[in-house]
């Protein structure tokens, strides 16, 4: 009707003006008849648009009209109100756009997912399909071309490579759809933390779990509490539980001077907004500090707060140095009562309240989050359950003192490195459509302290930045046990709530329908599944019910009730009474007889209660995402010493054999559940991975059988032979290019990871496999094992990556190596004896040797160490494996035909 108008709004404005204008043009002509005039004709508000121009032109016709009909001062008193009104009206209609555009962006979502773009997902895809083609037609040529001459050795290589096979399939098919998020902080602020009005953001409990303070270093514990104290996010939401599971007074002495140099590090690092928030980390950086920062006083700050560093530091050190010499009669507290703790096996439960409401302020006078030490009760001949029985503990303590709807686990080397992490974490937690779905928001594990090279791929790059990337497209991320944000409501063995279906009805049998599934509900609550609503769970569970499931603890249990977080009525009114219920909640026989690691909590059953606890929530239907911020939102220090490294892989790979042998293992659990199947896949490759030792080391053995021997395992290849094995090698080199591209890692962290494949395989997965059916079948039991963490302040950064110390995980890959350089030396040799004609089938041999001896490079350079030279235990032992494996080979050598019938001996010139 009107085109020259750009939206509704205009057309709207412009129906009203000239419904108008015709009213004010028979005022003249009413004026001329002698008829009545209303000279109120001001401009109304439905006139006033927020267009200008467009009211400008209107309104100038009517002023025109106006100044005609009085023609006095009178109009100019008239305008001058007019302008009055119109420029108020105007600041009021801007106000009023500002607050509605600020409203309307705060509706909008708080995340999005990003898919991989299709030029670069779909070849990657395609190739995956051709690759399992080409690997069919493959491993049919293998099966169907025996070598006449080593049917032992091709038996074996084709067994093997079947199970490779079988193994690339499970690892790939979870990465089929892969996916990275983006979170919108300033929507999150919007909605629930706008300024000048109390934070409605959701409280959260920070969870620090320490054991050793002699591996694990007390100024790294102190650096990751500084962090969480400073987080950025509001500290009457934010508490920090420290579980000291093992008793130690030196822990608890320097949780008590973290509390007092928190009280200035807290003001000061919200004051310059510095990153990250852990004083080791800050002053360490190797960058211009003044970059971003305006104000003249910062730099005298820092400087006084560097010097106060360095002096809690050496009150750290003077703690550590006392606590390396115990005194007979066991350690003394500063009011003269001995430490409830010196004997750490058999001590009462322990909490210490440091920071918080009530506690001390910092020097600002402003509130100071809540820091709380914990160290549960152990006594002999109760299975305590390692570090999953200490995070249960944390668990029911902190619902009783604070009870925050989420959970933030780290470990004591693990720091703050993004002060609004966790804010990321409550754009996917606090959503109202995917929050209540979700059990855990699972953050990549970043490192400090790592060289250059990464020589034993510790910072696990293709597995954070490509297998758990590809998890976030199906159901979730598997949780890896630190940097996780929990839901505490799946943390309770709850399900995730379900859309309600109506129910097909043919009669008017509403009434009769709800009565019979109010009878259904309470059949399946009584049988331990619980449903999601509050309302539901109160009225239908009966307290003995609770009991059974939950513990002899009234206030926790009426605490598990309160979805939202917060303490339930009346409880916070005592909080001594409160401390009491929590010394309850951590005594050692607490959970008998209840579900706790059953299916509440930490689930027990293996060293690696991180995935079995994630997996126990999947199989219920929860999901669970993946937050890649720009910033990495945690990090912290691994284990770069080459035994160290081995043995955390061998804990991890043992985890798994565990799980693989127990009713937990994802081949046959929850069938019934509603775990995805490509989500099972992932699962049931996190546990059978370790089985791979057994045909790696095998496929590492027989490249150096074939050239001692001079048999081989693959017959003389034909034309079309020839075709797939060139297809295949390409297909493998497409696959990992495209996976690369898509992804972002580089070809150096690929090849590192690839190398400490086959380094792990060989040696710690080979010995986690014996181990577990040792434990499982034997009842042979393994300590664990606590990795050693470096401080903070060494003076060779890298110096922990040359230290060499002795472990039976070194001698599979040594021996490796002296076989296949025997047997490449065996080989040449042989090829130089027998003439032109032996070298062509001896480079197939040649390839494969190298192969292993490349993969085991890294292995190598890191047994010599510093000074290039290999212990002589190691070469000892290995020498002497190698040494009877060739003995034995030729002994039992399976290739030379044996004689049948009578020996016949020869009988010479008289015969």
């Amino acid at each position: 009707m009107f085109p020259f108008l750009k939206n509704p709004t205009e057309a709207n404005h412009l129906c009203e003006l000239t419904r108008r204008l015709p009213c004010r043009r028979t005022a003249s002509s009413r004026r001329r008849s002698g008829a009545p005039v209303d000279r109120r004709c001001p401009p109304s508000a439905e006139a006033v648009s927020a267009e200008q121009n467009t009211s400008f032109f209107f309104a100038g016709k009517e002023l025109e009209a106006e100044r005609e009909m009085e023609g006095s001062m009178e109009w100019k008193e008239r305008i001058d109100k007019w302008k009055t009104k119109q420029e108020k009206r105007g600041k009021l209609n801007r106000d009023n756009i500002d607050r509605m555009r600020r409203l309307a962006e705060a509706r909008q979502p708080l995340w999005r997912k990003l898919p991989v773009p299709s030029s670069q997902i779909n070849p990657y895809r395609i190739v995956i399909v051709l690759r399992l083609v080409v690997l069919c037609f493959f491993l049919r040529f293998r099966i169907m071309t025996p070598a006449n001459d080593a049917i032992p050795l091709w038996l074996v290589s084709v067994i093997c490579e079947l199970w490779f096979a079988l193994s690339w399939i499970l690892d790939q098919l979870p990465k089929w759809s892969p996916v990275t998020r983006e979170t919108y902080l300033d929507r999150l602020a919007l909605r629930y933390d706008r300024e000048g009005e109390p934070s409605r953001l959701s409280p959260i409990d920070f969870f620090v779990s320490t054991v050793d303070p002699l591996k694990e270093p007390p100024i790294i514990t102190a650096n990751t509490v500084l962090s969480i104290l400073a987080v950025d996010y509001p500290v009457d939401r934010n508490s920090c539980y420290v579980s000291d599971d093992g008793a130690s007074m030196l822990c608890f002495d320097t949780l008590s001077e973290t509390a007092e140099f928190a009280r200035r590090w807290v003001p000061f690092c919200k004051k310059f907004a510095i990153e990250p928030r852990a004083p080791e980390f800050y002053f360490s950086q190797k960058i211009d500090y003044l970059k971003d920062k305006v104000q003249p006083t910062f730099v005298k700050e820092r400087r006084a707060m560097k010097r106060e560093y360095e002096e809690f530091k050496v009150r750290i050190n003077g703690l550590v140095a006392k606590a390396e010499k115990k005194p007979e009669e066991g350690w003394v507290m500063q009011d003269g009562t001995p430490w409830p703790g010196n004997n750490t096996r058999d001590h009462p439960g322990m909490i210490q309240v440091y920071l918080g409401s009530q506690g001390a302020l910092d020097v600002e006078g402003h509130e100071l989050p809540r820091l709380v030490y914990v160290s549960r009760e152990k006594r002999p001949g109760h299975n305590h359950h390692k570090k999953a029985g200490a995070m249960n503990a944390l668990v029911r303590v902190s619902a009783v003192l604070t009870n925050a709807p989420f959970i933030l686990n780290l470990d004591c080397d693990h720091y703050v490195n993004n002060s609004k992490a966790v804010r990321e974490a409550m754009c996917f937690l606090m959503d109202p459509q995917l929050g209540k779905k979700l059990c855990y928001v699972q953050f990549p594990q970043r490192f400090d302290g790592i060289d250059l090279h990464d020589r034993y791929a510790n910072r696990n790059v293709v597995f954070f930045d490509i297998n758990m990337k590809g998890l976030d497209g199906i159901q979730g991320p598997v949780y890896v046990g630190t940097g996780c944000v929990f839901n505490r409501q799946a943390l309770y063995g709850y399900d995730p709530p379900r859309p309600e279906k109506r129910p097909k009805m043919t009669c008017d049998c509403w009434g009769s329908y709800r009565k019979q599934q109010r009878g259904y509900e309470l059949e399946e609550i009584e049988e331990g599944i619980e449903g999601y609503d509050e309302l539901e769970r109160s009225s239908l569970m009966s307290q003995k019910s609770f009991q059974k499931r939950f513990g002899q603890s009234p206030v926790f249990i009426a605490s598990t009730l309160v979805e939202d977080g917060g303490l339930p009525q009346g409880a916070a009114a005592d909080p001594a009474g409160l401390i009491k219920e929590a010394i309850h909640v951590i005594s050692c026989g607490y959970e008998e007889k209840t579900e706790w690691g059953k299916e509440i909590g930490w689930i027990y059953g293996s060293v690696t209660e991180d995935i079995l606890t994630g997996f126990k929530m999947h199989c219920r239907g929860w999901k669970s995402v993946y937050c890649t911020p720009t910033r990495p939102a945690f990090k912290g220090s691994a284990p770069i010493n080459l035994s160290d490294r081995l043995h955390q892989v061998l804990r991890w790979a043992l985890g798994s054999v565990e799980i693989f042998m127990s009713r937990h293992c994802p081949l046959w659990y929850a069938y019934g559940g509603r775990l995805k199947w490509l989500e099972r896949f992932a699962y049931t490759n996190t546990i059978v991975y370790p089985f791979t030792s057994i045909p790696l080391i095998a496929y590492c053995t027989i490249p150096a059988v074939c050239l001692l021997t001079g048999k081989f395992i693959i017959p003389t290849l034909n034309n079309l032979a020839s075709i797939w094995f060139i297809a295949l090698f390409m297909s493998i080199i497409a696959t990992g290019v495209l996976e690369l591209r898509w992804s972002g890692v580089s070809i150096e962290d690929w090849w590192r990871n690839e190398q400490f494949w086959v380094i792990g395989g060989v040696s710690a997965h080979l010995f986690a496999v014996f181990q577990g059916f040792l434990k499982v079948l034997g009842g042979v039991d393994t300590n664990f094992t606590v990795t050693s963490k470096a401080g903070a302040d060494e003076a060779d950064a890298f110096g922990d990556l040359y230290l060499f110390k002795w472990t039976t995980l070194l001698i599979p890959p040594t021996t490796l190596i002296i076989i296949n350089m025997v047997g490449i030396v065996a080989g040449v040799s042989d090829a130089v004896n027998n003439g032109y004609g032996s070298w062509g089938p001896l480079f197939g041999k040649l390839f494969f040797s190298f192969w292993v001896i490349v993969h085991l490079y890294p292995f190598l350079k890191g047994l010599m160490g510093r000074q290039n030279r290999t212990p002589t235990i190691v070469v000892l032992w290995s020498v002497l494996l190698a040494s009877i494996f060739s003995l034995v080979w030729v002994r039992i050598d399976p290739f030379i035909a044996k004689p049948k019938g009578p020996i016949l001996k020869p009988c010479g010139v008289q015969c």
